[in-house]
């Protein structure tokens, strides 16, 4: 899969892939959209001491290094599960500019993630220990990790992996969420939402980031 390396507008990059005429971020800022939906409305509204989190997409781990800077500031341990099924090469993620802005750790801790072994636990700081799996999510066996808190669903548009947006996948996830589990994803169309909520989710429109109107949000109820 080839994969063009491109500058969003708040300076952040991000790759476009010619195949399906698709980017892995919102062109209007790749940061800005990562911290708006996975981060302020999934990682903050948790309360939790530790979390679960998995991640449909890894791909340029800027979620999941955003996360693990959170979880420093904020003291959370955080068990991270991410699922790719095309990873970065090095060529591609030394690439990539997302620490620039930040302190020289934050580097290192950004090209740990993508250097750490595939299909392997690597404790990356005391507070973030992480798992990738190189596979297709619609293979992965979901009871090989622990009942889930927090997802972030960043898969390629629903017009571009229909199957992955299907009310089935959706409902295997809710069956391994623990009760109050939250669901994130920058994808707001109709059928998503009304496949997020079929499979037992109470979901909300939020506003989106810049360039994006709406986001969706769903949560599991506490008691069914």
């Amino acid at each position: 899969m080839k994969r063009t390396l491109q500058i969003t507008e708040d300076g952040s990059h991000t790759f476009y892939v010619p195949e399906i005429d698709e980017h892995f971020h919102s062109t209007h800022g790749a940061i800005q959209e990562s911290k708006h939906i996975f981060i302020n409305t999934g990682f903050n509204l948790m309360d939790k001491t530790t979390l679960n989190i998995f991640e449909v997409g890894f791909g340029t781990g800027l979620n999941a290094w955003l996360t693990l800077i959170e979880a420093q500031l904020k003291d959370t341990k955080v068990n991270y599960f991410g699922i790719e099924k095309h990873p970065l090469t090095p060529t591609e993620y030394q690439q990539l500019n997302y620490a620039k802005p930040f302190d020289e750790g934050h580097n290192e801790h950004f090209l740990k993630l993508h250097q750490c072994p595939w299909n392997e636990t690597a404790q990356l700081t005391t507070n973030f220990q992480l798992t990738k799996f190189q596979t297709d999510i619609l293979l992965f066996d979901l009871d090989t990790i622990p009942l889930i808190d927090l997802i972030y669903f960043d898969a390629f548009a629903p017009n571009k992996q229909p199957e992955i947006w299907d009310f089935s996948l959706f409902e295997k996830l809710y069956k391994h969420c623990k009760p109050g589990a939250v669901l994130v994803t920058y994808c707001a169309k109709g059928e998503v939402r009304r496949n997020i909520q079929k499979a037992g989710f109470i979901v909300e429109r939020l506003a989106g980031p810049p360039g994006k109107r709406e986001i969706l949000r769903g949560i599991k109820p506490l008691s069914t």
